[in-house]
């Protein structure tokens, strides 16, 4: 999954909900289910989250989303074998990135 965020220290929730084209509130409750997710809070109230949080959230949508895990499965899964789903994910990603490069590049041709 190859999500457009620009470069930031913290993303607000809408931000990442509109990059993973999901509602705030699913945000909010991945954020409680799921203990690899902790955003910092403002004064307000509000939730900001790093570049580790919406990686975390790229893993859990590919479980979810994409791969049809339910919870608790996702949950197992990420205790079981985080390492591996990391580096699976990491790879994955890198190829989408390029293989979105070389559509651009065709393109331009």
């Amino acid at each position: 999954m190859h999500i457009e965020l620009p470069e930031k220290r913290y993303y607000k929730i809408g931000e990442v909900a509109k990059a993973f084209n999901v509602n705030p509130s699913l945000i909010r409750f991945w954020e409680k289910e799921f203990e690899i997710i902790k955003p910092k809070k403002n004064a307000k109230g509000n939730r900001l989250f790093t570049t580790d949080d919406i990686e975390n959230f790229k893993i859990i949508y590919t479980l979810v989303k994409e791969r049809g895990f339910t919870l608790d499965g996702a949950k197992q899964k990420l205790k079981k074998n985080f390492d591996g789903i990391i580096t699976n994910h990491e790879i994955i990603s890198k190829l989408e990135a390029v293989k979105a490069e070389l559509i651009k590049i065709k393109n331009q041709l």
